[in-house]
C-alpha cells in the first residue's frame, strides 16, 4: 500500500509541477496584459468586471496548486510512512472541486456575454506589447488563428486536462488497491472528479448554445434578456413544440425564466412560480401531445408531434424548475431524460400580480400550490391594504388579518377574522380605525348573526350585543346608551329600535313598548321607581299623553286621559279608585318581556353557530370559524405583543377536537360526565367552555348594571334555565358525533330522564356560577319589601334570650336543650343568648355559601338532621319531629341563623332546584322553611299593628 501510495504521491507531484508552471504563464502572458487593458465603453465595462471576477478564480486555482505541490514535495522528500491522507486531491477534494466548478462557472458567464471577442478587440498598448508573445504561447495549444477562439480556448483547456490527469492517476491507483476502505475512498474520489469533468463539458456547451442564441436574436431582446448567468436550456426551433393557438412564435427555456416570443414582444415566466401538468384535460389537436403549464396568472398549453418530444420538454422544464428553486444547478448539470425528481408542488415566494383580478398591483409573499396562493402567505396592495393568514386555490381562506386604511384618517380598521372563499365567513373581529370595536360572526365580508359593536370613544359611548343581518342591526338585541344612562332590550330592523322593546333607565324607571323606525307607537307599560304603574301612551321623556291608567303604590288607582300643557304640569281628567288597601302584586311586580320575546328566539345566533359546527362534523381548521378564537381571556386579543398576530391561550389539557371527540365516549356515566363537563365548561378552549363564555357574556350584557330590575327576574331566570338546555343539547350533538365516527350508537337513558330533565340536573347547577351575581341581585330586588320585613322581624326576635325565645315560638319546654346553657359565675339562664340549637344555627348560615340549588336543599335537610339530632339527645329517645313540633323548632333556628335576603334564596331554590325533588323530602323542607319566613314577616306586621293600636288608646 505505501509502494502505490509513494508512486501516486510522486506521479501528482510531477503534474503538479507541470501544471503550475503552466498556470504562471498564463496568468503572466495573458491576465496580466489584459487587466492592464480596461476599454472605456459600458458594455467593455461591465465585461471587464466579469474579466476581474475570472482572473480571482483563476488565482484562487493557481494557489491551490502551488499549495498542493509544496505539501506533496514535502512528503516526497521526508522519509514517512505514505497513505491514501497523504494524496491531497483526495482528503482536500471538496475544496478542488468547488475552486473549479467557480471557475468554470464564471468562465462560462464571460464566454455568454461575448468576453473574449471584446477582449481581442482592444487596442491598449499593452495588449499590443505582449501579442507576439502571446501568439507564439497560443499556439501551443491551438492551432485555431481566431485570436478570441485561441484566448477561449487557452484558458480552459489545460485547466480540463489537469482534471482528466487527476482521473488517470486516481483509477490507476485505484486499480491496484485492494477491497478496503482506502479503495472506497479512492473509489468515491473517482467519481466526484469523472462527475466534474462532464458539468464541465455541460457547462461550456451551454454557455456556447446561449451565446449563440444571443446572435440570433435582435438586440431588442439581447438587451432585455442577456444576464451573464442565465443560460439557455432548449429551444423550440431545435426541439420543436408550439405554444396555444396564436401564443408565441418561439419558446425558449432558460434555467431561470420560460420565454414566449412572439413578433416583435415576448413573455417571461420565473420559473419558480411555474407548474407544468402533463394530465391536461384539454383535448389537443389531432396527432399533438400536450402540457399544461401554469403560473400565477396565466396558464397555456404546450403541444409536441410526438410522445418523444412532449417527454423531453416536461423533464426539461420540471429538472429546470427544480434547480431554480433549489437555487442552484446539479452536479453534474444534467442527467438522463427520466431522471431527477419533480418538482415540489408547493413553493414560497413573492409575486406582483400584473392583470386585473382583486390582487391587481398587489404583492404577495407565502406560499403557493399549482400557480395559486395556498397556504401562509402575506398580500400588500398599492393603497396601504394587507392581509397575513392563510389561503386556498389563490383567494383568502381561514385565518386572517387584514389592514383597510381609512381614507379621511391617518388610521386603520383591522380585521381578525375567519375567510371562506376569498370573504369574510364566520368568528372574527374588527377594530375600526374610529374606535369601534366588533366582535361577532361575518359572512360575504359584512357582520352577520351573532355580534357585539362597542364604540370607546367619549363622544357618544354605546354597546350593541346581538343580531345583525347584511351588516345591520336585525333581530333581538341589547344597545346600552351610556349617555343617556339606558338599556334597549328587543328587536331590530335595519340599524332600527323596530318591535316590541323594553327599556331601562339608570334611575329605576323601566317601560315596554312597540317601536317602529326608532320611534315609540301604541300604548305601552311605564314602572316608575316608586312602585307606581302606568298603562298607557307616554312620550320619550315619560310624560302621560291621552288615555290610560296609573297605580299607585298604596293601591290606589287613576284612570282617565293625560294631559302635559306647557307651564301648567301634567292634569288628568278621570277617576281615582282608593278601594284598594293594599298594592296588587301583580301590577307592581310585573313581570316584562316573557309573551314578546320568547326564550327560544333570544340568542338564537349563538346556538346557531355552535350546532352548525357539529352537524358541519366538528372538523379542527373550521372550529375557531364557528365557536370563536381560543384565547385565554378576552384582554389577550389586544395583549399580542404583534398588532397583526391573534395569540391562542394555552392550557395543560388538549381541547383539540378530535382528542376531545375521542374522550367524550369514555364519560357517559353519571359521576364521569359531571366531572368532565365541569372541567370542559371552564375551559376556555373547549366548545362547551366557549358557548357557555358566550351566554354569560350575553346574559350580563342584558341584567347586569342598568339592567338589574325585578322586572326582568322572570326573563332571565328561564334564560338561564335555556341555556342549560341547549348546552346539553350541543353536548349531545357532540356525543352523538363522537359515537357515530366510532360506529356505536347512543346510550337509550335507562332513568327515564328526558332531555329537559338531565339539563336540570346536570348542566344547571355547572353552569349557574356564571350567572348567580346578576340572577341573584334580581331575586334581591324582586323581594326586597318582603325581605325587609323579614329583617325587621329577625331583629325584634334577636332582643330574645334563647329560653324566652323558645317560650315565644310555642316550642314544647320538654325539647328545650337546657343543657346546653353553661352558665359562668353571675349569669342567669334566664339571659344566655344564641346557644340553643347551635350546630343547626351554623349548618343553616352555609345556605349563602353555595350557589348551587342542590347543595342548599342538603344544606337544608343538613339542618333539619341537626335539629332532629339535638332534640333526640334531649329527649334521650331517637325522635322523629312531627311538623306541629318542626316549624317552632325551625323557627328559631331561622331567627338565630340571621340569613339576608331569604326570601330571595328561597325563591331562586325553588325556581332552579331539579323538578324531581317536587313533593318528596326537598319541597316538604322547602316549603317549612317559607312558612318560617312568611310568619316572620307577619310577626312583624303584626308587632306594629299591635303599636299603632296602643297609640290610638
Amino acid at each position: 500500500m505505501d509502494m502505490c501510495a509513494a508512486e501516486a504521491t510522486a506521479s501528482l507531484l510531477h503534474v503538479e509541477e507541470n501544471f503550475s508552471a503552466c498556470l504562471a504563464r498564463i496568468d503572466a502572458l495573458i491576465f496580466k496584459p489584459l487587466l492592464q487593458a480596461e476599454p472605456s465603453d459600458q458594455k467593455g465595462k461591465e465585461n471587464f468586471k466579469l474579466f476581474l471576477l475570472l482572473n480571482d478564480r483563476f488565482q484562487a486555482l493557481w494557489n491551490l496548486t502551488e499549495e498542493n505541490y509544496r505539501i506533496v514535495k514535502q512528503k516526497c522528500s521526508t522519509s514517512e510512512s505514505f497513505c491514501i491522507q497523504d494524496i491531497y486531491i483526495v482528503w482536500k477534494g471538496d475544496l478542488f472541486l468547488s475552486l473549479y466548478i467557480q471557475y468554470f462557472v464564471t468562465f462560462a458567464n464571460y464566454v455568454v456575454v461575448h468576453g473574449f471577442e471584446h477582449a481581442t478587440k482592444s487596442k491598449s498598448e499593452a495588449w499590443k506589447h505582449h501579442k507576439t508573445v502571446l501568439k507564439q504561447f497560443l499556439t501551443d495549444f491551438t492551432s485555431e488563428t481566431s485570436m478570441s477562439l485561441a484566448l477561449y480556448t487557452v484558458l480552459h483547456k489545460p485547466i480540463r486536462d489537469h482534471i482528466e490527469q487527476y482521473i488517470l492517476l486516481l483509477t490507476k491507483l485505484n486499480e491496484v488497491l485492494k477491497e478496503g476502505s482506502e479503495k472506497d475512498v479512492i473509489t468515491s474520489a473517482v467519481k466526484e472528479y469523472v462527475k466534474l469533468e462532464s458539468f464541465i463539458s455541460q457547462v461550456l456547451d451551454e454557455a456556447c448554445f446561449t451565446k449563440t442564441l444571443w446572435k440570433s436574436l435582435g438586440y431588442k431582446f439581447t438587451d432585455m434578456l442577456c444576464v451573464p448567468e442565465r443560460r439557455l436550456l432548449e429551444d423550440s426551433r431545435n426541439l420543436p413544440i408550439s405554444a396555444s393557438t396564436n401564443r408565441s412564435d418561439r419558446i425558449l427555456l432558460f434555467d431561470d425564466v420560460l420565454v414566449l416570443i412572439q413578433g416583435n414582444s415576448f413573455q417571461s415566466f420565473d420559473l419558480k412560480l411555474v407548474w407544468v401538468d402533463e394530465n391536461c384535460r384539454e383535448k389537443s389537436a389531432p396527432g399533438l401531445y400536450g402540457l399544461r403549464v401554469i403560473t400565477p396568472e396565466e396558464t397555456f398549453f404546450l403541444s409536441a408531434k410526438d410522445p418523444q418530444m412532449k417527454a423531453v420538454w416536461q423533464w426539461k422544464l420540471n429538472q429546470a424548475i427544480r434547480q431554480a428553486l433549489n437555487g442552484k444547478r446539479d452536479f453534474p448539470l444534467w442527467g438522463k431524460t427520466g431522471e431527477g425528481t419533480e418538482p415540489p408542488s408547493c413553493r414560497f415566494f413573492t409575486y406582483v400580480f400584473r392583470l386585473e383580478s382583486k390582487f391587481k398591483s398587489a404583492s404577495y409573499e407565502g406560499e403557493w400550490h399549482w400557480g395559486k396562493p395556498h397556504g401562509k402567505g402575506t398580500v400588500k396592495w398599492r393603497d396601504g391594504r394587507n392581509h397575513v393568514g392563510d389561503f386556498k386555490e389563490g383567494l383568502e381562506h381561514g385565518f386572517g388579518i387584514c389592514l383597510v386604511p381609512r381614507r379621511s384618517e391617518d388610521r386603520y380598521d383591522c380585521y381578525k377574522c375567519h375567510w371562506y372563499e376569498g370573504k369574510m365567513r364566520g368568528y372574527g373581529i374588527c377594530e375600526y380605525g374610529n374606535d369601534m370595536v366588533y366582535k361577532g360572526y361575518f359572512k360575504d365580508n359584512m357582520r352577520q348573526g351573532f355580534g357585539i359593536l362597542e364604540n370607546h370613544s367619549a363622544e357618544h359611548p354605546f354597546k350593541y350585543t346581538g343580531q345583525w343581518e347584511n351588516d345591520k342591526k336585525n333581530g333581538y338585541g341589547v344597545w346600552e346608551d351610556k349617555d343617556r344612562g339606558e338599556r334597549y332590550i328587543g328587536t331590530w330592523l335595519d340599524d332600527h329600535k323596530h318591535g316590541q322593546g323594553i327599556v331601562v333607565t339608570q334611575s329605576g324607571v323601566c317601560y315596554q313598548r312597540t317601536f317602529h323606525a326608532d320611534k315609540m307607537v301604541g300604548s305601552g307599560i311605564l314602572l316608575l321607581e316608586d312602585d307606581s304603574v302606568y298603562e298607557g301612551n307616554f312620550t320619550e321623556d315619560l310624560t302621560f299623553v291621552g288615555k290610560g291608567k296609573l297605580s299607585f303604590a298604596n293601591g290606589f288607582i287613576l284612570e282617565g286621559t293625560f294631559t302635559n300643557k306647557s307651564g301648567q304640569g301634567l292634569q288628568t281628567q278621570g277617576i281615582l279608585n282608593t278601594s284598594n288597601e293594599q298594592p296588587d302584586e301583580r301590577i307592581t311586580k310585573t313581570q316584562l318581556g316573557l309573551k314578546e320575546f320568547p326564550v327560544e328566539k333570544r340568542w338564537k345566533g349563538i346556538y346557531d353557530q355552535f350546532l352548525e359546527f357539529v352537524h358541519s362534523g366538528c372538523k379542527e381548521e373550521t372550529e375557531e370559524s364557528f365557536t370563536g378564537f381560543h384565547i385565554q381571556t378576552s384582554k389577550e386579543l389586544r395583549k399580542s405583543q404583534e398588532y397583526l398576530f391573534c395569540h391562542r391561550g394555552t392550557e395543560d389539557v388538549s381541547w383539540k377536537i378530535e382528542d376531545i371527540l375521542e374522550e367524550l365516549v369514555h364519560h357517559q356515566e353519571l359521576e364521569s360526565l359531571q366531572r368532565y363537563l365541569e372541567k370542559a365548561l371552564k375551559s376556555s378552549l373547549h366548545p362547551l367552555g366557549k358557548l357557555l363564555k358566550a351566554l354569560t357574556i350575553a346574559f350580563q350584557t342584558t341584567y347586569s348594571g342598568i339592567g338589574a330590575n325585578r322586572h326582568l327576574l322572570t326573563m332571565a331566570q328561564e334564560e338561564v334555565k335555556y341555556y342549560a338546555k341547549k348546552i346539553w343539547e350541543f353536548y349531545q350533538g357532540l356525543l352523538h358525533l363522537a359515537l357515530e365516527q366510532k360506529g356505536q350508537m347512543p346510550a337509550k337513558c335507562v332513568d327515564g330522564e328526558t332531555s329537559d330533565q338531565k339539563a336540570c340536573s346536570v348542566v344547571l347547577p355547572l353552569i349557574l356560577p356564571c350567572f348567580y351575581p346578576e340572577l341573584f341581585m334580581l331575586y334581591m330586588l324582586y323581594h326586597e319589601r318582603e325581605d325587609d320585613l323579614y329583617c325587621q322581624g329577625i331583629v325584634d326576635l334577636s332582643l330574645f334570650p334563647d329560653i324566652k325565645l323558645l317560650e315565644f315560638l310555642d316550642v314544647q319546654k320538654h325539647l328545650w336543650p337546657l343543657k346546653d346553657l353553661t352558665l359562668t359565675t353571675n349569669q342567669r339562664r334566664s339571659l344566655i343568648k344564641d346557644k340553643c340549637f347551635l350546630s343547626a344555627t351554623e349548618c343553616l348560615q352555609k345556605l349563602i355559601t353555595t350557589v348551587d340549588p342542590r347543595e342548599k336543599l342538603l344544606i337544608l335537610q343538613k339542618t333539619y338532621e341537626e335539629i332532629e339530632s339535638t332534640v333526640s339527645r334531649v329527649v334521650e329517645t331517637d325522635y322523629k319531629l312531627p311538623m306541629d313540633d318542626l316549624l317552632p323548632l325551625l323557627m328559631y333556628v331561622v331567627s338565630r341563623a340571621k340569613i339576608q335576603h331569604l326570601g330571595a334564596e328561597i325563591h331562586l331554590i325553588r325556581d332552579l332546584m331539579d323538578p324531581t325533588n317536587q313533593g318528596g323530602l326537598y319541597d316538604f323542607l322547602l316549603t317549612a322553611l317559607e312558612s318560617c319566613y312568611e310568619h316572620i314577616q307577619r310577626m312583624r306586621l303584626h308587632q306594629r299593628e299591635n303599636c299603632h293600636l296602643s297609640h290610638s288608646s
